[in-house]
């Protein structure tokens, strides 16, 4: 994450170099300390590094996102920014927890890449949008390392303007592509241990209680 000028990593469609320079025009400055995610960087032993509040205006302003930006939000921007990347992560682990018996205590999902793309509804979203009107303020796909596998995941993030100023205006839908077989059945696992679990049922495969299912409810995941 972050914003830059020259050339462009795969990884993140951003630029390799961090711009923490001003910007042209820029009023007031703004801070250039970056934060660690918790999210595992593919390839590396290390997380991902969330941008700075300088790093993001510069990127609002070289994707021509800056008018009616004031630098005085860029704090808060890069809170909820941060808070919306942890909270889809913690979904795309859950799904991966289908994938348990995959995974060891040394290798465990990570995020290798990802890539917006804001102005490509995905399905579910244009089925939404036909049925309650609202549409996602941003996507995006992220590509996850699967014990050497690279998985796709969409993930569509909506915002609540009755609730603008809480972590909680912002929804986030994650789910894995369906680019496979895997996928798909990953889809209906989870939508049966859900509904399982939303009405206090045992998952119907093993007859126990499901974590997976409990917490795909609570999240509203489906």
């Amino acid at each position: 994450w972050g914003g830059g000028s020259g050339a462009i990593d795969s990884k993140n469609n951003m630029p390799l170099e961090a711009n923490q320079q001003p910007s042209v025009g820029q009023l007031k400055p703004l801070s250039v300390d970056r934060e660690p995610s918790t999210i595992p960087k593919g390839g590396t032993e290390s997380t991902w590094t969330y941008p700075s509040p300088q790093m993001f205006f510069n990127a609002l302003n070289r994707k021509g996102k800056a008018d009616g930006v004031d630098e005085e939000d860029m704090e808060n921007v890069v809170f909820f920014h941060n808070g919306m990347n942890e909270r889809t992560w913690e979904m795309v682990k859950r799904w991966e927890a289908l994938h348990h018996a995959e995974y060891d205590e040394k290798n465990q999902p990570k995020l290798s890449r990802f890539l917006g793309r804001p102005h490509d509804l995905s399905p579910m979203a244009r089925v939404r949008s036909l049925f309650y009107g609202d549409v996602p303020f941003d996507r995006h796909d992220w590509y996850v390392d699967r014990n050497g596998e690279e998985v796709r995941y969409v993930i569509d993030f909506y915002f609540d303007e009755e609730k603008a100023g809480t972590m909680e205006a912002f929804e986030v839908q994650a789910r894995p592509a369906l680019d496979s077989l895997t996928s798909c059945l990953d889809r209906v696992k989870m939508n049966i241990y859900v509904t399982c679990a939303q009405y206090g049922l045992p998952c119907p495969i093993s007859g126990q209680p499901g974590h997976i299912g409990k917490e795909g409810a609570n999240a509203g995941e489906r």
